[in-house]
């Protein structure tokens, strides 16, 4: 479980950097999905502070559990809330985006739980 936790970890963790970097330097794709879910441009700095604590915990998680449990549930709320965002503003095309990170963020709770 521990090797499943470490692979899921580090991808998710560079998943959740490069959708902060986008946030930050205002990728268009970015803008236009997160426009479509109703959440304003000033917002993104924010939410990409919050992907990089994701992934920084659940780096550091590999070593300490108890910061990997709770960074994991962190990512996982977040995507939660990013997949309500779009559902409530009737755009089921953005589900797109939040729904992978989401099902790997669930796999690293788990499996930082179980190792």
């Amino acid at each position: 479980m521990f090797i499943g936790y470490l692979v899921v970890a580090v991808l998710l963790g560079a998943v959740l950097v490069m959708s902060a970097r986008a946030k930050l330097v205002r990728d268009e794709r970015v803008v236009a999905s997160l426009q479509r879910a109703g959440v304003p441009l000033r917002m993104f700095p924010p939410l990409a502070a919050l992907e990089i604590a994701g992934a920084v915990g659940l780096v550091a998680g590999i070593w300490l559990a108890p910061l990997g449990i709770a960074a994991a549930t962190g990512v996982v709320l977040y995507f939660v809330g990013a997949v309500l965002a779009h559902l409530r503003a009737g755009d089921p095309k953005g589900l797109a985006a939040p729904l992978p990170p989401l099902a790997f963020a669930v796999a690293a709770l788990v499996l930082r739980i179980l190792a």
